[in-house]
């Protein structure tokens, strides 16, 4: 099955603005095209999915490029695309332990704030004959 720009941006989540500068930034090198107009795959469609899942992990787009590059050419390295995958996994594995982290100190506060705002409040309020 085969999508225009439209389907492939209501498929995807994406605007068509946002598929056209993926385009443009070198990320789609594997879609084609019939009369200048761009057609996309369900292959292709799922290439999309994954650039947007390593962009919301904050992959960089010239590591897209590399990637996208390294599993996509006629002679595809398939070794520095793995290398690009896996190094990006270390980072995001470390986003996700700093994440727990902070959720830890988030919900620490919030179990106990109120009662140390009582705490301080009830110093500072004055006795009442």
């Amino acid at each position: 099955m085969t999508y225009s720009i439209s389907q492939a941006a209501e498929k995807t989540g994406l605007s068509i603005h946002t598929i056209r500068y993926y385009d443009k930034e070198g990320l789609l090198p594997f879609i084609d095209r019939r009369n200048g107009t761009r057609i996309f795959s369900e292959q292709d469609i799922d290439w999309i999915d994954l650039i947007c899942c390593l962009k919301q992990t904050r992959m960089p787009i010239k590591d897209l490029r590399s990637l996208i590059q390294h599993c996509t050419d006629n002679d595809a390295v398939l070794e520095k695309g793995m290398e690009i995958l896996l190094k990006h996994r270390e980072m995001v594995e470390s986003q996700l332990a700093e994440l727990q982290n902070s959720l830890k100190t988030i919900n620490y506060k919030i179990k106990h704030l109120p009662r140390m705002y009582q705490e301080r409040f009830a110093k500072e309020l004055p006795l009442q004959k």
